[in-house]
């Protein structure tokens, strides 16, 4: 039986046009409608998947920022929250000053997306993201203990090793640098174990190596079939191409799975 079928944005449900995949959205639905859950597991923030969560007329947590914070964002109780160590937005504040032209931080603090910078990769970031990035004046402007996450856009991107974080790579261009234990794995065990649904009963879908933890956890791990070949290799399954219905063949096997028509 699965219960619930987690799944990625960018690159999974969502092709490079922005938009969801048609026939993933219409499986969703269907699988939503049969008595499953569908829930949305992003490096986005609340406003930037809240497009998408709306498109499919959920009402339950979705996992964001990859791990960092699970939010219902209908009605925006916060159900988790992890933040980057102090001594660690330190570290990364003396970085920045480091590094190479190409590459550019963005924080993510109080549900806003912030950096004193302007450069087309940061303005690509923001249309993607159907997100505004705010100016907050200066780095030390900001509460050392309330970064959700820090981002480097750009190309090329440093190797980082600081205390109390875990970095991952949501894109070629994204450096994502979370605090310890923030993982979309370790969100969902979390929300599971909350909402006392075993993680056998669980699909999850997605095509980055932010996605590992993620489909180590569940039941059933599938990869996009145009994803990055550590989660190909990693996964249960492996879907289709994300233009060519990943996540509909996500919500076939679940409906095999249960028996259901």
């Amino acid at each position: 039986m699965i219960r619930w079928i987690v799944t990625d944005l960018d690159g999974t449900l969502v092709g490079r046009d922005l938009a969801m995949v048609p026939t993933g959205r219409e499986a969703l639905r269907r699988f939503r409608a049969a008595g499953g859950e569908v829930v949305l597991a992003t490096g986005r923030m609340e406003r930037s998947a809240r497009r998408y969560y709306d498109e499919l007329g959920l009402d339950g947590p979705a996992i964001l920022y990859n791990g960092a914070r699970t939010v219902n964002l209908t009605t925006g109780a916060v159900l988790r929250s992890r933040h980057l160590p102090a001594t660690a937005w330190k570290t990364l504040l003396a970085l920045f000053g480091e590094l190479p032209a190409g590459v550019h931080p963005v924080a993510f603090s109080g549900g806003q997306a912030l950096t004193p910078q302007d450069a087309p990769a940061l303005r690509d970031y923001a249309r993607r993201d159907g997100i505004t990035l705010r100016d907050p004046g200066d780095w030390t402007a900001l509460p050392p203990g309330a970064i959700t996450k820090c981002m480097l856009i750009g190309d090329p991107l440093p190797r980082l090793d600081i205390p109390g974080t875990v970095t991952v790579r949501s894109e070629a261009t994204y450096l994502e640098v979370l605090p310890e234990g923030a993982t979309k794995g370790n969100a969902l065990r979390e929300l599971a174990a909350a909402r006392g649904v075993p993680l056998g009963q669980i699909a999850a879908i997605g095509d980055n190596p932010n996605d590992l933890d993620m489909i180590a956890a569940a039941g059933v791990g599938i990869a996009v079939g145009d994803g990055h070949p550590d989660v190909r290799a990693a996964a249960d399954v492996v879907a289709a191409a994300c233009a060519d219905g990943a996540v509909a063949g996500a919500v076939e096997l679940a409906f095999r799975s249960n028996g259901w028509s």
